[in-house]
């Protein structure tokens, strides 16, 4: 029996990742100003119109309309014919945060309740799941050959999906289908950008010993793929937020990223749960580890700490936990000052995905930490 797992991606120019981009660009632009602001940004985006609110505390004196028009010319909506572009209406309805939270957050407890999962595995150099990688990597290198011309009909929107074929070990060996989606201008052929899409991108990205003559292709299955971005389907902030992190190989929360500051714990402990995950499996530990954060709203220790190897760790869970305790201060502030969360670095996230940016802390692995874990 055929054992198959898809993971998918989208391109910056798809409606909700505009809407994501939108608002991690004002969070990035409050910071830079003032790293304490608190923001909880929301972002809406349809024909011709955008909508941002939410709720901030911060010093900063920002230009948010200004931003937003930026964000989406540099995604490359810039056309009128797009019926989406940098001259979008733009309204902007933003409040202070409720001070019922703020009193929770100003003792360095957790913004809100809730749990987080990171995840690492050694399926690839990333220590992510493959076909997680190839599609993110396939929708980077369409938005790659389209602002730099090699492929000039395309427009801002696309999507990517990969299923990888497992064999009972659980071991890859193969890419079963690749589905690529691309919008594009009204005169193509759609041979023509078939053609291409194979040529340029797919076969650019995927290594060729994962293909074979049994590989199924879906490019833009439908045909045409004209009128796309927000203008053909409404955007909103956090709706990807599967792509945004494992690709659905792990459990998830069910809370964004975008727009929000590092003490709301959607964030901040989804990405130290990640660093965790990630040492375990670095120091060979584990062929695959899932961690669970769970939080109460005002306090600053986790309620639980949930460890899963996957029965591929020789090492007993209360060991590994220890492990946590020595080298990890999971407040929320020992989070932040961890990962230097509070600095602007969140727009780059929002565009290429959240553990893919070598550069970000929690992507980094803590010489101690693993040394420490390799001589258990």
């Amino acid at each position: 029996m055929k054992r198959l797992f898809s993971s998918e991606s989208v391109t910056t120019g798809h409606p909700d990742k505009v809407c994501d981009q939108i608002s991690d660009a004002l969070l990035d632009a409050l910071l830079s100003q003032d790293p304490n602001s608190r923001a909880a940004i929301e972002t809406t985006a349809c024909v011709d119109f955008v909508h941002v609110m939410g709720e901030i505390t911060t010093n900063s004196i920002v230009d948010y309309e200004a931003i937003v028009r930026e964000t989406i010319k540099k995604i490359g909506y810039t056309k009128d014919e797009y019926q989406f572009s940098d001259k979008t209406k733009v309204i902007i309805t933003l409040n202070t945060q409720s001070p019922d939270i703020a009193l929770g957050v100003d003792k360095e407890g957790a913004g809100d309740q809730g749990m987080m999962f990171g995840y690492a595995c050694d399926e690839t150099d990333e220590l992510l799941p493959l076909a997680f990688v190839l599609a993110h990597k396939l929708t980077s290198r369409l938005t790659e050959v389209r602002e730099k011309g090699i492929i000039s009909y395309l427009r801002p929107d696309g999507k990517s999906q990969v299923t990888v074929e497992y064999d009972d070990n659980g071991n890859i060996k193969r890419v079963d289908t690749v589905v690529l989606s691309a919008q594009h201008d009204g005169d193509v052929e759609i041979e023509k950008l078939r053609e291409d899409l194979l040529k340029y991108v797919i076969k650019e990205v995927i290594p060729g010993n994962l293909l074979d003559d049994d590989t199924k292709y879906f490019i833009n299955p439908t045909g045409r793929f004209v009128l796309g971005g927000p203008a053909a389907d409404t955007g909103l902030t956090g709706r990807k937020i599967i792509a945004d992190t494992y690709g659905g190989y792990a459990h998830h929360g069910g809370g964004a990223f975008s727009g929000k500051d590092a003490t709301k714990v959607d964030r901040s402990a989804a990405y130290a749960a990640r660093n965790i995950a990630k040492t375990i499996v670095a120091a060979k530990k584990a062929k695959k580890c899932e961690i669970q954060l769970a939080y109460a709203i005002g306090v600053k220790e986790p309620v639980s700490i949930y460890i899963n190897t996957y029965n591929t760790s020789t090492l007993r869970d209360e060991v590994l936990l220890s492990w946590i305790n020595r080298h990890f201060d999971l407040s929320p502030r020992g989070i932040i000052d961890r990962y230097e969360l509070r600095k602007p670095q969140y727009l780059i996230l929002s565009e290429t995905g959240h553990f893919r940016n070598p550069a970000s802390k929690w992507e980094v692995i803590d010489q101690e930490a693993l040394n420490d874990l390799i001589n258990l």
